[in-house]
């Protein structure tokens, strides 16, 4: 055995009782490839064994029992189908059927009568009489006395796993040879002394050790807390130094000037008073773009928060040195909002904004790229047309995406590109609010700045819940609002499963709308996502322009247009949409100076996490507050803005629930990397080994913004 953290490497293979075909079914079926990977295969629960129940004293439940006797009756059963194996199981208090019904035949040759068993399993009530189906059966004279006073682990498996006797209780048996392997060698620490005392975790080995086979709750809950500590705690380790070498590596142009540009906006076209959250951004922008080197900062807010303004002041702040700024978006509705925003806001400044996307075609483009290559257009907004060859700029300093969850990595490294000779200044704005768990795990490497103020006058959305009794006077309530010159959005879910079916609600929908709201006195604008882009634009800028009073339309809305007199949204089988979604769908309405309103109508019967969402957006407009729910709902991995590839996927930390860890893990990494960055002590040395043998190869870890 080799005596080096390269154990770990060892392939699975030579694990005793795995070989070439088990091998091959644990690398394909659950990952495992090595003794490293089959000791994070960790137990998703524990069964109870260090207690012993008496048979007179059981009743019926769903958590499992275990009770000590002797098997003395077993007989097969029924015919075909309804054939079984009964068993009578008895203890000094009284008796208790056994039943199985799978492998029946093979269990009365292996099972054998008049010899004491340990049983293990649910007590059921059929037919009046408790009984236990399938029990796991164990011979007493078999049974370990370490295995007697354990939480047997239960461990993730597959069909075709347990076929090949690798279910829970096979994979168990390989997890425990191989720790008795390893307590044969010195397995060495990863983490310095220092911080193992201070918080009296176990040493590696014995948490590892612990984790699969704990004598108490004490000591599962001793090695979970170490084993959390140290994935969160690498992983905060390799994006800090990832976000310092960024910064010491990449220089970046040197804004310094705040020129004519900046200043004739902010004292003659700023059409409000900037929030106090607007100016810190402000701040923090100036002075990332002073420093020489490159910006990448991610910039968060609310629906309606303002950063587009945020983001063309940075801009301006690149013209006043002399640089061209674009901003990426990755539809053209919103891209075209974006241009049309910052038209009207740098009207009479000698500010030369363009509009690139797909749509913008011969003469046109050509003498738009031309014009982009000079150096003569100061500002060019777009989708991910920006990024094509053709498109050159004279000297691009900032690159600002909207909602860059929506782009590839690819992409966004193209756009990148585009600047010459060194990198653009970088931008990330995002509505979708980001729960600080998460942005500590999937921005760790960027600088991020929150909006976390609404502009003043802005009315609070009032959120209402009806169900479908309430229907009608929500019809009522559509039409006042309409008498007032306002207009509504009617949503319906989009769910790609039950596409047809959706698209028959929205129909059936339109259709009773149009009974409600006849023309010629009303028009509904019908949008949803098989239409043509072009029938879908025509519908769209009909609703935008005031021509239709009802837009009616699947969530294609929901990042995009902006309709200052839009005061009603109404979202149909709320119940069928994520918290965050809901959150986007609301932000549609409330653009104006107007009171406006969201209605969630859904069915009666709502499971408990469909009553907490409506709760939620009934209780709250902040989108945090949604964020952090959310995160608790669903979990990190649905929810948007990490969905994306190369997500870093955790073996045993949670981020719903170890956010306390997260935090203590990156203030540890920040002080011993701002003490120590190349992790040169000798009292970090077990970090560095670590870190070189291990972090590369950790999923996820690579992916850098």
């Amino acid at each position: 055995m080799k005596k080096t953290e390269d154990i770990f490497e060892t392939p699975i293979d030579f694990l005793k009782g795995v070989g070439p075909t088990r091998a091959s079914q644990l690398k394909k079926e659950i990952g495992v490839h090595t003794f490293g990977d089959l000791l994070t295969h960790f137990p998703f629960r524990y069964v109870d064994k260090t207690q012993f129940h008496k048979i007179r004293g059981l009743q019926e439940s769903n958590n499992g029992v275990q009770i000590k006797g002797i098997l003395r009756r077993l007989e097969l059963i029924g015919e075909g189908r309804k054939k079984r194996l009964v068993g009578r199981f008895r203890d000094e208090t009284g008796s208790i059927e056994l039943v199985w019904f799978k492998g029946a035949t093979y269990l009365q040759k292996t099972l054998k009568v008049g010899v004491e068993y340990i049983a293990y399993g649910k007590v059921t009530r059929f037919s009046k009489k408790l009984n236990i189906a399938h029990p796991e059966m164990e011979l007493v004279v078999e049974r370990n006395l370490v295995d007697v006073a354990t939480l047997a682990p239960v461990y993730p498996s597959t069909e075709l796993l347990n076929k090949k006797g690798l279910d829970a209780k096979g994979i168990r048996r390989l997890t425990k040879a191989l720790l008795e392997e390893l307590s044969k060698v010195n397995i060495p620490e990863n983490l310095p002394d220092y911080i193992v005392n201070k918080f009296r975790f176990p040493s590696r080995f014995e948490a590892l050790k612990m984790i699969h086979f704990p004598k108490t709750q004490k000591e599962l809950q001793a090695a979970r807390n170490r084993l959390k500590f140290e994935e969160l705690f690498f992983l905060q380790l390799r994006l800090l130094q990832l976000k310092k070498n960024r910064k010491d590596a990449l220089r970046g142009y040197v804004f310094d000037k705040i020129g004519a540009y900046f200043n004739n906006f902010y004292q003659k076209n700023l059409p409000f008073e900037l929030t106090g959250a607007q100016k810190r951004v402000v701040k923090e922008i100036r002075k990332d773009l002073r420093t020489g080197k490159q910006m990448n900062r991610l910039l968060q807010g609310d629906v309606g928060s303002g950063k587009t303004i945020v983001g063309l002041m940075a801009m301006l702040i690149a013209l006043d040195n002399g640089f061209q700024a674009c901003l990426m978006a990755p539809t053209e509705i919103l891209a075209q909002q974006h241009y049309n925003s910052i038209q009207n806001y740098v009207k009479g400044l000698a500010v030369r904004v363009a509009f690139l996307s797909g749509s913008v075609k011969g003469k046109k483009r050509k003498e738009l790229l031309r014009l982009l290559e000079l150096g003569e257009i100061h500002i060019i907004v777009g989708t991910h047309a920006l990024i094509e060859d053709p498109v050159k700029f004279h000297n691009l300093g900032l690159a600002i995406t909207d909602e860059q969850h929506r782009f590839g990595v690819v992409q966004r490294s193209k756009l990148w590109k585009k600047a010459n000779p060194l990198m653009p200044h970088i931008l990330v704005m995002t509505a979708t609010p980001i729960p600080r768990t998460l942005s500590m795990t999937y921005y760790g490497d960027l600088d991020i700045s929150v909006i976390d103020e609404l502009p003043p006058g802005r009315k609070e959305i009032k959120t209402l819940h009806k169900t479908e009794s309430g229907r009608l006077r929500v019809i009522g309530f559509m039409r006042e609002e309409i008498a007032k010159g306002r207009q509504v959005y009617v949503v319906y879910p989009l769910i790609e499963e039950s596409e047809t079916l959706d698209l028959l609600n929205l129909e059936q929908g339109y259709e009773t709308l149009q009974r409600e709201f006849p023309p010629p006195e009303f028009q509904i604008s019908v949008v949803h996502g098989r239409m043509k882009p072009a029938d879908k634009e025509f519908e769209m800028q009909r609703f935008v322009k005031g021509q239709t009073q009802i837009m009616v339309a699947t969530t294609v809305i929901e990042v995009g247009v902006n309709v200052p007199n839009a005061s009603v949204m109404i979202i149909e089988n709320t119940e069928r949409f994520g918290l965050s979604q809901l959150h986007q769908l609301r932000g549609r309405v409330g653009r104006g100076a107007e009171q406006s309103y969201c209605i969630l109508l859904s069915s009666y019967k709502l499971t408990q996490e469909a009553k907490e969402r409506i709760q939620t957006m009934v209780g709250t407009n902040d989108g945090f507050k949604i964020a952090e729910a959310d995160l608790r709902l669903r979990g990190p991995g649905n929810m948007e803005g990490t969905q994306q590839s190369g997500m870093i996927s955790f073996k045993i930390a949670d981020l719903v629930k170890d956010g306390r860890i997260l935090q203590t893990a990156r203030e540890i990494a920040h002080r011993i990397l701002d003490d120590d960055f190349h992790l040169e002590r000798s009292e970090h040395l077990p970090i560095k080994k670590f870190m070189l043998t291990y972090a590369k190869k950790i999923k996820g870890w690579g992916r850098i913004s």
